[in-house]
C-alpha cells in the first residue's frame, strides 16, 4: 500500500519529505511485524539482537560495551536487557577473570537453541522485505546506506 494511503495525506511538501516519512512509517511498520513474530519465543527484538551477536562471538564472550556498539538499536539499554535475558537463562554473566571491571556475557545452550528455533526469521522474513527482488534489496541497501553518509 502506498504512503499516501497509509497516512491518509496526498499532498507532500517535497519529494524529500515524502521520503523521510515514508522511511519513519516503514521502519516502524517493520518493527510492529517482527515483534508479533517474536512474542511467540518471548523475546523482544533488541534482546534477540544481542542474543545474535552473542552467536557470533560464541564460544568467546562479550562486554556490555562491545554489545552497545553492535547493536542496532543505540538508545536501547544493554545491561537492562542482558539482565532480562539472564533471568530466562539465554545468556550468562561474569566477571572477567583478566579485568575485574569488566562483565562478560556469553550465550547459553537455552539461547543458541532459541536462536536455531528463531533461524527461519533471518533476512526479515514476514516483514515484507521479501516482497523485494535480490536486486531490489540491494538497491535498498545501497539508498540506505547513503542516507547514512
Amino acid at each position: 500500500m502506498k504512503i499516501e494511503e497509509e497516512i491518509k495525506q496526498s499532498v507532500f511538501r517535497s519529494p524529500h519529505q515524502k521520503a523521510y516519512i515514508n522511511l519513519v512509517y516503514t521502519a516502524g511498520w517493520v518493527e510492529q511485524q517482527q515483534s508479533g513474530q517474536f512474542k511467540p519465543f518471548g523475546v523482544s527484538l533488541p534482546q534477540y539482537n544481542i542474543l545474535r551477536i552473542l552467536r557470533g562471538q560464541y564460544p568467546k564472550p562479550a562486554t556490555v560495551s562491545m554489545l552497545i556498539e553492535r547493536m542496532l538499536d543505540k538508545t536501547s539499554n544493554a545491561s537492562r536487557i542482558v539482565d532480562k535475558l539472564v533471568a530466562k537463562e539465554l545468556v550468562t554473566r561474569q566477571q572477567c577473570p583478566n579485568d575485574r571491571r569488566t562483565v562478560d556475557v556469553l550465550i547459553t545452550d537455552k539461547g543458541l537453541d532459541l536462536l536455531r528455533q528463531m533461524d527461519e526469521l533471518e533476512g526479515g522474513k514476514g516483514t515484507g522485505i521479501t516482497n523485494l527482488s535480490d536486486e531490489e534489496a540491494l538497491q535498498l541497501s545501497k539508498l540506505l546506506d547513503k542516507v547514512r553518509s
